[in-house]
């Protein structure tokens, strides 16, 4: 599963929240490839990836993006909601 992590700059919350990620995806014994970027990279290469991994407020400029998952994180620090919403699309 090829994911995408993206924030405002992509640079210091979208690393942790990539980490985070990976994480949750090594503990639920799922294969993946972790990528993290910003919000402007993440929306030209939206297509390339099955999931990508928001914050909430950044949810409806995915709107016209077809293809991959968007799951999109109230607190982007949280484990468990990334493994509860990670669990829900996959």
């Amino acid at each position: 599963m090829k994911i995408l992590v993206a924030c405002g700059n992509g640079v210091g919350s979208s690393l942790i929240v990539k980490m985070k990620v990976q994480s949750v995806m090594d503990e639920l014994g799922i294969p993946c490839d972790i990528t993290h970027s910003s919000i402007g990279q993440a929306k030209s290469e939206a297509n390339k990836y099955d999931l990508i991994v928001i914050s909430k407020m950044f949810v409806p400029e995915f709107d016209q993006v077809q293809g991959p998952k968007i799951i999109g994180l109230v607190n982007i620090l949280s484990a468990d909601e990334i493994k509860e919403k990670i669990e829900a699309v996959i």
